[in-house]
């Protein structure tokens, strides 16, 4: 159907565009800025640069007119030869075109002179790009909206001729990370004013929900996604049939959970596509998804914009300088202002802020635009800005609100695109989890976990530890992964600078994803304040009364640690059960001796650690740290200041904030209720096919996943 009578004005589609003053205004106000920013960039670089000079004011003028038609030129070539030169290809293309079209406009105009070797266009181009992208900075108070500006003209040039979808489609936006405390006090303090501005208005409702344990992104995902959370017990894990440490943003190990967890019926089934999500939803289309290691399609016109566009990816590079000198500046304010908790930021988290604030949340952007364009049924997009800066500056410190702030001005933005198009969506904002704060157990007790448990065990060797320091490299490993598996020049050049010989790229940290040994006795995986841990040479599940019998000072030395809450551990005689420092819960039956250890994690926790523990390949023992009784921070067993994994805190708070219309009697407990819930709103907007014959989980978990299938897209010039 045509975008309901209630939310397109009727005067707006009878009035041709040159009438619509409205339209008209924005328009000449976008060339105005525009040619105004080039102007100063032109002005500025002339001023700087040797290489560089003109016989007057008209000369630069008229170069002005000259870069922005050439540059028009060039998109139109990189959107035409896109299928040829592949992702890559548009990429470095992209770049390339930049240096071009300053090289043609300087020589077409005959009052400009280069001065200098084949340097001097390469030098002009860089410095015109940087004044440029600062420019904009300024022009935008400082925000990084230049980008998703330019987005919203190209929509608006090109709204009449778009086809308006049948049916109302859903927009599910992903804010990774945060907590629905965290977000009511944002929208109270009146940081957001489109999301807290839809909620006051009443168009929207915003409620939290109970995570459960596991509290990270892809376990919520597998459940969100696919309705499959039980096949994630944490973040990483070991299982002892294979010998292998699973990492969920590790492609291959992502590809093969999809694999066991997939009916074929994920939400995003019926014509979806799944943007930089863990999982693809069993989505037609995957683009920069782990378990697909897939970039966008080559022929995918926002792919093609954004790395084509003065305001992408050349934008986007001089910007990530600038969040990389932004980094440094607030790491040394946190440690001359002695604030604490905190961690010690610095390496390659410099690189990956970076590239999550700034390259992959435009590149979302442009490529969620395209899908609303087309009329796409169901979007699910992550953006992982704010997890990623919150783990290390800290889930409430500045530098992490700026993150949402920024996410606040993307959604008002998406709202304005889809207010253009002749079709209609509804938005769903949700989170995954939360975060909870705190001093690690490393900066609180001098030692590791695995050195805790190496001292309580009889063992000959030191217990192999799997601990992560950063969860962002997985959108690179996945970027880079795809490149190397092409049969291509730009693969074989990807192979050979990275040593690849399997196809698969693992950037990042290796302690995180040890080897293990055949002989290897003990195992500890972290994930945030969530430990496992594994007795490897002893097969199956082992109960607490072997384990007491192996190690008897294990399970009493953990569970009266200063810096543990508890230990979950199968018992014969009642099955799991929850052993704290002076007393014990039994998680199936509730009983209680002694003082109870759970209260303090919430309502939910005996019920979430009962299906955590009884979920494959679950540790032995699942250690939880310690909760502060005042400031409930927790101590994460990774060197991260804002941790989520486990239970305590904020981190099992996630939130859901969507339209009014869809009322919710009650919040729903877990991601795999949330995916009902997403599940029977797309059936009333009509996108869920009725299948006689569904796919039986059984069954589907044996099969392949399927592979990634991309749709041609023609809906706009780049």
């Amino acid at each position: 159907m045509a975008k309901p009578p209630e939310q397109v004005s009727g005067d707006r589609r009878r009035r041709p565009v040159w009438l619509d003053l409205r339209r008209t205004g924005r328009g000449l106000q976008a060339m105005l800025y525009g040619g105004l920013a080039s102007l100063i960039s032109l002005v500025v670089t002339f001023w700087l640069l040797p290489q560089i000079s003109s016989d007057g004011r008209l000369a630069i003028l008229r170069l002005v007119v000259l870069l922005a038609v050439f540059s028009v030129l060039m998109r139109w070539v990189l959107a035409g030869i896109a299928v040829l030169i592949g992702s890559i290809g548009v990429l470095v293309g992209g770049l390339l075109s930049q240096f071009a079209v300053v090289y043609l406009g300087i020589t077409v105009d005959p009052g400009v002179d280069l001065h200098g070797g084949v340097e001097a266009p390469l030098l002009v181009a860089i410095v015109m790009s940087s004044v440029s992208a600062f420019v904009g900075w300024v022009a935008y108070a400082g925000s990084d909206d230049a980008y998703v500006a330019e987005v919203m003209r190209v929509v608006h040039r090109r709204a009449r001729r778009i086809q308006p979808a049948p049916k109302t489609g859903l927009l599910i936006v992903q804010i990774d990370g945060l907590s629905a405390p965290l977000l009511n006090w944002m929208v109270l303090a009146g940081n957001l004013p489109n999301l807290g501005g839809w909620i006051r208005d009443g168009n929207h409702s915003m409620l939290s929900w109970h995570t459960g344990v596991p509290a990270t992104t892809p376990a919520s995902q597998a459940g969100i996604l696919h309705g499959g959370s039980r096949h994630i017990p944490a973040f990483r894990w070991y299982e002892k049939e294979t010998g292998r440490v699973m990492v969920t943003n590790r492609g291959r190990d992502a590809a093969e959970i999809e694999n066991r967890m997939s009916t074929g019926r994920g939400l995003l089934a019926d014509g979806g596509v799944s943007i930089s999500n863990n999982w693809s939803g069993d989505a037609d289309r995957c683009e920069l998804v782990f378990s697909r290691a897939g970039l966008p399609d080559s022929r995918s016109r926002g792919y093609v914009r954004f790395f084509s566009s003065p305001q992408g990816a050349a934008r986007g590079l001089v910007l990530c300088v600038a969040e990389m000198i932004k980094e440094l500046h607030q790491a040394r304010r946190q440690r001359v202002r002695r604030l604490v908790p905190r961690v010690k930021r610095g390496g390659a988290y410099i690189f990956l802020r970076a590239v999550t604030n700034v390259l992959l949340r435009d590149l979302n952007v442009s490529l969620i635009t395209d899908e609303l364009v087309k009329g796409t049924p169901v979007i699910y997009c992550d953006f992982v800005d704010y997890d990623e800066v919150a783990h290390h500056a800290g889930p409430t410190r500045a530098e992490s609100l700026q993150t949402l702030e920024g996410l606040d001005r993307v959604l008002g933005a998406l709202q304005r695109i889809i207010d253009i198009l002749p079709h209609s969506y509804e938005i769903v904002v949700l989170s995954d989890h939360g975060q909870s704060q705190g001093a690690t157990f490393l900066q609180r007790y001098g030692r590791t976990l695995a050195e805790v448990v190496d001292d309580l065990v009889d063992t000959t060797k030191e217990p192999v530890q799997a601990v992560g320091k950063s969860e962002g490299w997985g959108p690179v490993n996945a970027f880079l992964t795809e490149l190397s598996m092409r049969r291509s020049v730009a693969g074989s050049v990807t192979r050979k600078a990275l040593h690849v010989k399997t196809g698969e790229v693992e950037l990042g940290p290796k302690d995180c994803e040890p080897t293990v040994a055949a002989d290897e006795q003990m195992v500890v995986t972290a994930s945030g304040n969530l430990a496992l841990i594994y007795l490897a040479t002893t097969p199956g599940r082992v109960p607490l009364e072997e384990i007491e019998l192996l190690h008897p000072k294990l399970i009493p030395g953990l569970a009266t640690h200063p810096g543990i809450g508890f230990v979950v551990v199968d018992s014969l005689a009642e099955g799991p059960v929850a052993i704290g420092r002076a007393g014990v819960h039994v998680l199936r039956t509730g009983r209680v001796e002694g003082e109870d250890p759970l209260p303090p994690y919430g309502e939910h926790a005996a019920a979430s650690l009962l299906r955590q523990a009884e979920m494959p390949h679950n540790g032995d023992l699942v250690v939880v740290s310690r909760l502060d009784d005042y400031t409930q921070e927790v101590a994460a067993f990774e060197e991260l200041v804002g941790c989520h994994g486990g239970i305590g805190g904020w981190q099992t708070e996630a939130v859901l904030v969507h339209p009014c219309r869809w009322v919710l009697n009650e919040p729903p407990v877990g991601s795999d209720a949330v995916h009902q819930v997403l599940i029977d709103w797309l059936e009333k907007l009509g996108h869920r096919k009725d299948l006689k014959d569904p796919v039986e989980p059984e069954r589907a978990s044996e099969d392949p996943a399927p592979t990634a299938r991309h749709s041609d897209t023609r809906w706009m010039e780049a």
